[in-house]
């Protein structure tokens, strides 16, 4: 694991100072700003609600809805479309932020993550001097629902792969595997954005869904061509922002993972059915926190009862029986 382990910087990170968004909500179709501050160490990713005063953890116990988006709530208070934002921070290594918000939705911006990923990258990132803690996958994990699986497997790295199948003939069969680290996220992931089907879009409306998409913020289909009249931003751009929401769903686990994630004919619903399928399977999986020595890159077990893992780490991960020490991991 040496190599993996010297291309991850070994302590959290958060921003330097502020930046700023505006834009509309993709399915509430209302105005929305946003600002995304520096935080503390251990505090994770963290929405505020302006308007209402109330603070929500991106945590996946704080998942209340996953049609056709990722919705978490605190009390009287929700965000949604929180996917494409995570994700971006999540490729930019960032582990503490708060994002204030005077509305109830991510805004959309173009519909990928790249807006996020090119405002966030003006400012430098700023190391913080606690290790960050990951979370080792050590026996594969499995998670199935109907045509449905996703697997997440031991791995020297974080990998994610996703295919799709859509009976659709500019779609079909598409597989994409990418390293998550920020230079493949940047290049490979970030500007894939969300797609539409025309023939779908008057039923989502009439339930109160996609009122602000837009042909400026996702790629509609027909059923013989893409709308856009700029085209695709890659051949496989509907197979890579599964990827890109893969990414940002798993950010709710509050730490990352080393492992390789494979999911077929996923969506926002069965990726919180796999991070259910983590915690009710610990033998499967420890965390870990990085230092590095010399230049070598060195993971320690983590063991420390629930409140001392802190916020950043949902509580109920962590087994409360915890033993007080254990070796260390040494990549070889």
């Amino acid at each position: 694991m040496k190599g993996f382990l010297k291309k991850i910087h070994p302590h959290q990170h958060t921003l330097s100072r502020e930046v700023s968004f505006s834009g509309i909500g993709l399915h509430s179709g209302l105005p929305v700003s946003m600002v995304i501050k520096p935080a503390e160490v251990d505090t994770g990713i963290r929405f505020f609600r302006t308007d209402l005063q109330e603070e929500i953890p991106a945590l996946m116990d704080r998942v209340v809805d996953t049609t056709m988006a990722t919705t978490l709530a605190e009390r009287n208070a929700s965000v949604s479309t929180t996917e494409h934002l995570l994700a971006a921070l999540t490729g930019l290594g960032i582990d503490n932020a708060l994002v204030e918000l005077d509305g109830s939705e991510v805004p959309i911006m173009d519909g990928s993550a790249a807006p996020f990923v090119q405002i966030v990258r003006r400012v430098e990132r700023k190391p913080q001097g606690v290790c960050r803690k990951l979370l080792k996958i050590t026996r594969e994990i499995t998670f199935r629902a109907g045509d449905t699986e996703i697997r997440l497997l031991p791995y020297d790295g974080y990998k994610v792969t996703c295919e799709i199948d859509f009976d659709h003939q500019l779609i079909k069969n598409q597989k994409y595997s990418v390293e998550v680290n920020s230079k493949r996220f940047i290049k490979e992931i970030a500007s894939a954005r969300t797609f539409g089907f025309m023939d779908q879009i008057e039923k989502l409306r009439a339930n109160g869904l996609a009122l602000g998409g837009s042909l400026a913020n996702a790629v509609v289909v027909d059923r013989t061509r893409v709308l856009n009249v700029e085209g695709l931003r890659f051949s496989d751009e509907f197979v890579r922002h599964k990827v890109l929401d893969l990414i940002g769903d798993l950010a709710l686990l509050g730490c990352q993972i080393i492992g390789h994630v494979v999911a077929r004919r996923s969506g926002h619903g069965h990726h919180l059915g796999l991070m259910k399928e983590i915690v009710a399977h610990p033998e499967c999986w420890e965390f870990v926190t990085l230092e590095k020595h010399e230049e070598e890159g060195v993971l320690t077990r983590v063991v420390s009862s629930t409140r001392e893992a802190g916020n950043m780490i949902l509580p109920f991960l962590v087994p409360a029986n915890s033993v007080a020490t254990a070796p260390s991991l040494r990549g070889s």
